[in-house]
């Protein structure tokens, strides 16, 4: 188990579960799933309007909570990739900034340059 940057683990090579969310989140993300989604939902409401036994019933929200957690895991891994991914374009553009505008200091220069890599000190 690592506590690593999901984008820093492996060397910056993808690993199968980052694969597999990025899969996932494309698929979260498409009107497929949605559909998916509402037959569930809709087969959830079934089994509790035709007054199934307690143990379907468990079984029914069971197997929904375990696909809400799957799902929360995956997506979570992507987004945390993503959010990576524009951080450290955004850190290229300010640093790209600063080396247009030579060693002019200032205020802004100041703040530019104490703003890159911020994140990695929260």
């Amino acid at each position: 188990m690592t506590l690593k940057h999901p984008a820093e683990t492996n060397g910056g090579r993808r690993s199968h579960f980052d694969r597999l969310a990025e899969h996932a989140s494309n698929f979260t993300s498409s009107p497929a799933f949605s559909l998916s989604c509402l037959i569930v939902v809709l087969g959830v409401l079934c089994v509790h309007a035709m007054r199934l036994s307690t143990d379907t019933k468990l079984l029914a929200g069971d197997a929904m909570t375990a696909v809400t957690l799957l799902l929360l895991a995956l997506l979570k891994n992507s987004e945390r990739r993503s959010e990576r991914a524009v951080q450290r374009k955004l850190d290229a553009i300010a640093a790209s900034l600063l080396e247009l505008h030579g060693g002019r200091g200032g205020p802004v220069q100041e703040d530019l340059k104490a703003a890159i890599r911020m994140e990695d000190e929260l």
